[in-house]
């Protein structure tokens, strides 16, 4: 978990000009004012009854889903529900061209057909404690010490520090670039089992062309259920476990919300960078995005192009297709959001207005991302044309991380094969060359890079096909698998698409960066001045999304104006019947579905302004009285400069209405014992 913790790092604040009420509020600092603005909005709770460390609250409910998603619990028998895009790899691995789940759904009628998720961790937050002082401490005993101070060896020993004295799991997180360090508090449970998971084309209807759009239609959800030992203790999976029995539930409300509605959000988002310099802002969306936006569009539609043609590829590529894909669409609209909302030059802007006397760090920053940009677009070429470009890549990699040991590297061999097709990945290597070879300026080219040119010139298609030719896939396609394996011999650091993916690493562009100033530094001197700059104005403040549990709160109401038309906060069954295409993969739902739709006013996805990022995925939308309306899967378009810059009046946050689940569960699934779980005595 430490890894993951510190993966997020940087940190926010509320910009002038923002709602009261937008943010992504640490849960343990729910204070009387952002109590009152809640109140005021409709709550019916206490602060006390969200997070109350001794007598519990309904975020003793919530879940961190591998701190990549959010579940809740919503029964007394460890009940949980979060996305189905949250489920997806799940699925996806659990599926076989016999039983495939992703396409057919999966249903277990009785506990005993709830299937076990190799590897699956849930977190229940316990307990989060100010530590800044005792960081500062021990930073002060190692530099006195002479000993190692950086981060990584602070969080392991004040982590290692808590789960000695509690038992329980310790993640340390900075925030605000070190101004305070919290430390959260966690019971962990890994006997976690799939309960129920809608077909795709029932979870995700409307696929990548209604992502980040509205109305939409999807019933994203999935359902998982969380074991213990008899003893209530966390225990690896055995058939002799029992259900856990949560501290909280959720109560599920049937009966709706309306315009206006309060609604809040808890979940674990996952990251943010609206505390970043405009120096920083303009860099990534003017060198990074571009060029990475442009190379995953194209491996998109050459994987979509095969997905289509043969149901076998797929099922191979569903899982890798739907991360990039995702990935790809928000980083697309980021792009034209931040240019839209102008929010570079509303940043600095900003920064000319109340950060005049840290004039020298910004010039600082300008003259630094100028110096660098250049090496900085290259390396983005290197990450997604050699390392993330093509499947097999990783493949290579491991198969060479496992040295002499055959046995590994022939079992990383044939897990790369089973998971792939030649086709596609042939076509991805000869994309990955052509970018590459064209865009990487030669200095950096390494001895196999060197012998391309020898050999080929400019003949990309040559250079990757006598790559795939003379590498250990070269009969991959005509040849059985198992016999591709049994007749390796290796060594792998003979194969020249291993050479051609692992000579050249990171490293040298780092090296060959010239440096104005230390720009991990002066990053972080700039989130601690706008963090003084905010305090001192007396301008409430939230970190940066980390993985840490947040809280936002808002209310059911309208899109955000596009193109001068306001669009509604609720769609219905009617857009089921009216998209439905048979000929599109992405509208066409099984007729069983079909044949169970509820009428056509009935509700199946809705809006509000909540505040929220990746890492809310499956976070439960609770109405003014704490229950269970719906799950947050999605933003709007135009809310995709949050990332650096939550825009008044243009962020939406899509969600599953929760009467629509227990519709399926009840019409198209039969599940009437988990429904009747789910909603006792109604």
């Amino acid at each position: 978990m430490r890894k993951l913790l510190l993966t997020f790092s940087l940190c926010l604040c509320i910009f002038s000009g923002a709602r009261a009420d937008e943010g992504m509020w640490l849960i343990q600092d729910l204070n009387k004012a952002l109590e009152k603005n809640m109140k005021a909005r409709g709550l019916k709770l206490g602060a006390r009854e969200i997070y109350n460390e001794e007598a519990g609250g309904i975020s003793d409910a919530i879940i961190s889903f591998g701190f990549y998603c959010t579940g809740s619990m919503i029964s007394p028998e460890g009940l949980m529900i979060t996305n189905h895009h949250c489920a997806f790899s799940d699925v996806a691995a659990l599926s076989t061209p016999e039983h495939n789940y992703l396409e057919d759904g999966y249903w277990a009628m009785t506990r005993d057909k709830e299937i076990p998720i190799p590897g699956k961790e849930v977190y229940f937050l316990r307990r989060v404690l100010d530590v800044t002082s005792e960081v500062a401490a021990l930073k002060d005993s190692l530099i006195a010490a002479g000993a190692n101070h950086g981060s990584r060896r602070i969080s392991a020993l004040m982590e290692s520090r808590y789960a000695r004295r509690t038992g329980l799991e310790a993640g340390l997180t900075s925030m605000w670039a070190g101004e305070k360090y919290y430390m959260s508090l966690y019971t962990v449970y890994t006997d976690v089992r799939l309960v129920g998971a809608p077909p795709v084309s029932v979870a995700a209807f409307g696929g990548d062309e209604d992502n980040w759009e509205w109305p939409q239609h999807k019933a994203d959800f999935a359902l998982y259920r969380i074991y213990t030992a008899p003893d209530g203790s966390n225990a690896a999976y055995s058939p002799s476990n029992v259900p856990l029995h949560p501290r909280k539930h959720l109560s599920v409300s049937t009966k709706g919300y309306k315009e206006g509605s309060f609604a809040m959000v808890i979940g674990y988002p996952g990251h943010t960078a609206r505390y970043s310099s405009a120096a920083e802002v303009d860099h990534v969306i003017n060198v990074e995005r571009p060029v990475s936006n442009r190379l995953r569009s194209a491996q998109m539609e050459i994987i979509r192009r095969w997905m289509d043609a043969d149901p076998a590829v797929r099922m191979k590529y569903s899982d890798s297709f739907f991360g990039l894909s995702n990935v790809a669409e928000l980083q697309e609209g980021e792009v034209e959001c931040v240019h839209r909302f102008d929010v570079v030059a509303r940043r600095r802007a900003w920064e000319k207005a109340n950060m005049g006397q840290y004039a020298p760090l910004l010039k600082g920053l300008d003259a630094e991302y100028a110096a660098i940009k250049d090496i900085e677009r290259q390396k983005v070429y290197y990450r997604e044309t050699l390392v993330r470009g093509l499947t097999l890549s990783r493949t290579l990699l491991r198969m060479g991380s496992a040295g002499k040991d055959m046995a590994k590297v022939r079992a990383h061999l044939r897990a790369g094969l089973l998971e792939t097709d030649p086709r596609v990945e042939k076509e991805l290597l000869a994309y990955s060359v052509k970018e590459f070879m064209t865009n990487i300026d030669s200095s950096f080219f390494k001895p196999i890079h060197k012998e391309l040119v020898t050999r080929f010139g400019t003949d990309y298609e040559a250079m990757a096909a006598w790559l795939w030719d003379n590498s250990c896939f070269a009969s991959f396609g005509t040849q059985e698998v198992d016999d591709i394996v049994k007749s390796y011999e290796g060594p792998v650091a003979d194969d020249p698409l291993y050479r051609y993916v692992k000579e050249l690493g990171i490293t040298a562009f780092n090296d060959a960066e010239h440096h104005v100033d230390d720009l991990p530094a002066m990053r972080r001197a700039y989130v601690r001045a706008r963090y003084a700059v905010n305090a001192a104005a007396g301008v409430p403040q939230y970190p940066d999304a980390n993985s840490t549990m947040r809280l936002t709160y808002g209310r059911v109401c309208p899109m955000s104006p596009r193109d001068g038309i306001i669009y509604g906060w609720q769609s219905t069954a009617l857009g089921l019947r009216e998209k439905y295409n048979p000929a599109n993969h992405d509208f066409a739902y099984p007729k069983a579905f079909g044949d169970a739709l509820p009428p056509v006013d009935f509700p199946v996805n809705f809006l509000t302004d909540n505040d929220i990022t990746g890492g809310n995925s499956g976070s439960p939308v609770l109405n003014a009285r704490g229950e269970l309306i719906g799950l947050a899967f999605d933003g709007n378009k135009e809310s995709l400069a949050s990332n650096f810059e939550s825009v008044e009046g243009y962020n939406n946050c899509v969600c599953v209405d929760i009467r629509y689940v227990l519709w399926i569960l009840r019409h198209y699934a039969h599940m009437d014992a988990v429904v009747d779980e789910l909603t006792p005595g109604k």
